[in-house]
């Protein structure tokens, strides 16, 4: 499957029937990945809940680090680049700490419900 060479940028269709598979798979993909996401994000939401009742801090670098290592370990296993994972967990890690330091905010405030 090779593009065409007639200079008027006509793309094989054998060549764009395969793109087109290619990119309905990688958008199957993004969509698990969102959904993934959310549902790791509703647990942690959880844990934010929890900590604020028993005034625990936000982030716990012990844990965060354990994580780290587990998925760079994973991300070799999966041949991924191991950093570009941990850019990837570090990020929602943060974003994490953000929610649950908003969470206990609002509960020692009064202004979000303890139970959740």
């Amino acid at each position: 499957m090779t593009t065409s060479n007639t200079g008027s940028g006509d793309v094989d269709p054998a060549v764009r029937e395969e793109l087109a598979r290619l990119r309905d798979s990688i958008d199957n993909i993004d969509a698990a990945v969102v959904h993934m996401l959310a549902e790791r994000f509703k647990a942690t939401q959880q844990v934010g809940h929890l900590k604020a009742r028993h005034q625990l801090p936000p982030a716990d670098p012990a844990r965060e680090a354990r994580q780290i290592e587990r998925l760079r370990t994973l991300a070799e296993n999966a041949k991924l680049d191991p950093a570009f994972a941990e850019k990837f967990l570090n990020f929602i890690i943060a974003e994490v700490i953000r929610h649950h330091e908003r969470i206990a905010e609002d509960t020692v405030n009064g202004s979000t419900p303890l139970a959740n």
